[in-house]
């Protein structure tokens, strides 16, 4: 064999080797182009596994303030003064009750419902002076409990509000003449006196409306008076004078059935606040006729 004719095989191994050694590089590149989407595709779901963890946080965040809220405490109201309310009939002491009805009898108790939440008396008087005429009386007493309500408030703000409107409307009754008001002082929390003349039937009656709060108890006393056939009608600084002595009365009676400075108790926990009907039948009662008095 020549020397050419060996040389061709070897320089075809060597053409062989360099053609394996090309394959082999050109399947390394594809096998590495290849792991590229794969590495993108692991990135890619790497970064959406964190977004979800930040909404579980977010969402664990939200629960735990929604937590926090509904822990919160209930909402709370100063809790009320007085617990109970006096016999309405006794409020005023016997000596003042000769001074405003003198003829008067024992005092007719209103009716209620809740007797420590309201309560309320009246008593008339007519002292006939034969041909001379005669002096009519009527007094009415009335008080009104509230209790701490945390829907309604304490049971000072409800009974200032009640305290207001009794106010009102005294000072518009129907066919009341010469209206005035004034606030009378050393008389429970608050008090005003409104009086007015009032035109009936019999005769011409002086009206005095004293209402007072104290703490959160509303007192409403009523007084009139008028000269019957022919009879002088009374003076009404003379009755208003009365009427406010026999307020401090009722006032000092409420503390007194409450004991000294009255009692506390747990804010909205007592008995539910008096309804409206309840309030307007612890207000003041119309004045009855005399003749109505005269027969009982």
């Amino acid at each position: 064999m020549s020397e050419g004719t060996m040389q061709r095989p070897a320089q075809r191994d060597q053409g062989d080797q360099r053609a394996k050694r090309r394959g082999r590089g050109r399947g390394r590149v594809l096998v590495c182009a290849a792991a590229v989407p794969v590495a993108l595709i692991v990135a890619g779901c790497s970064s959406d596994s964190g977004s979800g963890s930040g909404d579980a946080d977010s969402g664990g965040k939200s629960a735990d303030t929604a937590a926090s809220a509904s822990a919160s405490p209930s909402p709370t109201v100063q809790a009320a003064v007085y617990k109970s309310l006096p016999k309405a009939c006794g409020a005023v002491t016997k000596k003042t009750l000769g001074e405003l009805v003198p003829k008067g009898k024992s005092g007719k108790e209103g009716t209620a419902d809740d007797a420590g939440t309201r309560a309320s008396c009246s008593w008339s008087s007519l002292d006939n002076n034969g041909v001379k005429g005669s002096q009519f009386r009527w007094l009415n007493v009335s008080m009104l409990r509230f209790e701490s309500d945390t829907s309604r408030g304490s049971g000072e703000e409800q009974a200032q509000k009640y305290y207001d409107k009794q106010i009102q409307d005294a000072q518009s009754s129907a066919g009341a003449k010469n209206t005035k008001s004034k606030p009378v002082s050393g008389t429970g929390d608050a008090a005003t006196t409104v009086t007015y003349d009032l035109k009936k039937k019999e005769g011409s009656f002086k009206q005095q409306t004293v209402v007072t709060r104290v703490e959160n108890v509303v007192i409403t006393l009523d007084y009139n008076g008028a000269g019957l056939a022919g009879e002088k009608t009374p003076s009404a600084a003379s009755l208003t004078k009365l009427a406010e002595k026999a307020t401090k009365e009722a006032v000092a009676a409420v503390s007194a059935a409450n004991g000294e400075g009255g009692t506390g108790g747990d804010a909205g926990a007592a008995s539910p606040t008096p309804s409206a009907s309840a309030s307007k039948g612890a207000s003041k009662s119309p004045s009855p006729s005399p003749s109505a008095s005269k027969k009982s």
